[in-house]
């Protein structure tokens, strides 16, 4: 779980929010259930670092432990905000997690095996349909990403999310037969 120092955000102007973001901290917003959502200042550098220790694709998987004082909440990003030329974050949403509670969260999806597989050796090529899988479980469970092997697939061979490994805790949410992976022919 990794861990960032938030404070309360009361004025909500765009000259004070700009103000944040020159600072070098990061605006955002905490989503609870049953309560009012909170503006949040989340510390930049504490956020860039996260950010730079994360894997590509697992952001959306990843908790966090936000400190504001005495306070800690567990949370998950539900949605960020980069600058169009920059790309450096301008604002973050967080959903905070209830342990009593299942969460439904975007895994990502990896691919093992493209060099050895059989069909691309052939002259196939790898289609990622789905980038990641829409699952339910509590937050404890949250897998970080799911991996599919493709070294025994041929050309015109396909994984469905239903051949995802999943543990008993996560349950799949949407069509079990929905195409994740497939190895296609080229069209040369």
């Amino acid at each position: 779980m990794k861990k960032l120092t938030i404070s309360q955000r009361k004025d909500l102007k765009k000259g004070t929010t700009n103000q944040i973001r020159r600072e070098g901290n990061v605006p955002g917003v905490i989503y609870g259930r049953g309560r009012p959502n909170e503006s949040i200042v989340v510390n930049g550098s504490e956020f860039q670092a996260v950010m730079r220790g994360l894997e590509k694709g697992l952001l959306a998987t990843t908790r966090f432990e936000l400190h504001d004082g005495n306070q800690k909440r567990k949370a998950i990003v539900k949605d960020i905000h980069y600058h169009p030329v920059s790309y450096a974050v301008t604002h973050v949403d967080f959903a905070e997690l209830d342990d009593q509670r299942a969460v439904s969260v975007n895994v990502p999806i990896l691919v093992v095996g493209m060099a050895d597989c059989a069909g691309i050796k052939l002259g196939g090529f790898l289609r990622q349909v789905l980038r990641s899988v829409e699952v339910e479980c509590l937050p404890k469970d949250i897998p970080s990403a799911f991996t599919i092997d493709v070294r025994e697939l041929s050309i015109g061979d396909a994984k469905r999310i239903s051949d995802i490994a999943m543990p008993a805790s996560v349950r799949a949410r949407g069509n079990l037969d929905q195409v994740a992976i497939v190895i296609a022919k080229s069209k040369a």
